[in-house]
């Protein structure tokens, strides 16, 4: 059995936003030569989160950033952190901070329509997403 890691930077452009980067993991597994196994996909950022969702039609991102924010909503009172972000770590929680997908024949066994996302709550911001690879 081979455990490999990989990591890669995410640039975010916006105060909440979601990423797609399935490319980029299914890269770092066909760079392993790992034909059966899984990956982990983690997050270690307190603001942001890994998901995975429907990739094929954009307004589903668009519909999950809105609902987060109706439910999460950034304010100005009642929040005790200091740093005025509570509403991000809220977000972060919920949606969570890594994602496990199986590898079989060397590829990512995600659905049709399935993507995966890193999560920005509290951008812009330079942030790095860790994958661990393991397998045979």
């Amino acid at each position: 059995m081979k455990i490999l890691t990989n990591s890669f930077d995410v640039n975010t452009t916006a105060g909440n936003q979601l990423i797609d980067i399935t490319e980029k993991i299914r890269k770092a597994v066909s760079d392993t030569g790992i034909t059966n196994g899984s990956a982990i996909i983690y997050c270690p950022h307190t603001t942001a989160a890994i998901t995975i969702n429907e990739n094929a039609d954009p307004d589903v991102v668009h519909d999950i950033l809105l609902t987060l924010s109706e439910i999460i909503p950034r304010r100005r009172t009642g929040y005790r952190h200091g740093e005025g972000n509570s509403d991000a770590h809220v977000k972060s929680s919920l949606v969570g901070c890594s994602e496990t997908v199986t590898i079989t024949d060397g590829k990512l066994q995600l659905g049709v329509w399935q993507g995966i996302y890193f999560c920005e709550f509290d951008g812009p911001r330079k942030r790095t997403v860790h994958i661990q690879i393991t397998g045979q």
